[in-house]
């Protein structure tokens, strides 16, 4: 079977389990909301794993107990909706991409944030040093005038 056949019912199944879900009747998926991620089936259609996230209450492993017990309904729905001649099983596995994605975006702000606070604490050593070579610099000038001013006084007295 071709690829882009799998990818299509991949795609298919994935939707029509959203739609399906909706309507599935478990305590352990009352008060959360189940996303299917992706659905990849086997060459043979004889298994599909279907991963999904949630939001709301309850374990994962919770989630994948209420998901497992229903499957018999889904799959019912799913061979209803979907023209295959062999509906697939179901193996639903719990996708944590977004928890991982999540945790990199947070550690990626923290970056961002020290790195501003250095280059402020750079911008302000600059600024610093700055401010001292510009003082060091009036401070030779004045050096420089009053020996100058001395020199001009020992002129004056020699006449």
């Amino acid at each position: 079977m071709a690829n882009y056949r799998r990818g299509r019912i991949n795609e298919a199944i994935a939707k029509e389990l959203a739609v399906i879900l909706r309507s599935v009747k478990d305590y352990r998926l009352e008060n959360t909301v189940v996303s299917i991620t992706s659905v990849n089936c086997a060459p043979d259609l004889s298994f599909a794993k279907v991963y999904f996230s949630y939001l709301g209450s309850g374990s994962p492993k919770e989630i994948k107990q209420g998901l497992n017990s229903a499957s018999g309904y889904i799959r019912t729905q799913l061979a209803r909706t979907l023209n295959l001649r062999q509906t697939p099983k179901l193996v639903f596995a719990y996708d944590d991409s977004m928890e991982h994605g999540a945790q990199i975006a947070g550690l990626m702000q923290k970056v961002e944030k020290e790195l501003e606070i250095a280059d402020a604490r750079d911008a302000a050593e600059a600024a610093a040093a700055e401010a001292a070579a510009l003082a060091a610099a009036e401070e030779a000038e004045d050096e420089e005038d009053e020996e100058f001013d001395e020199d001009d006084f020992e002129d004056e007295d020699d006449e």
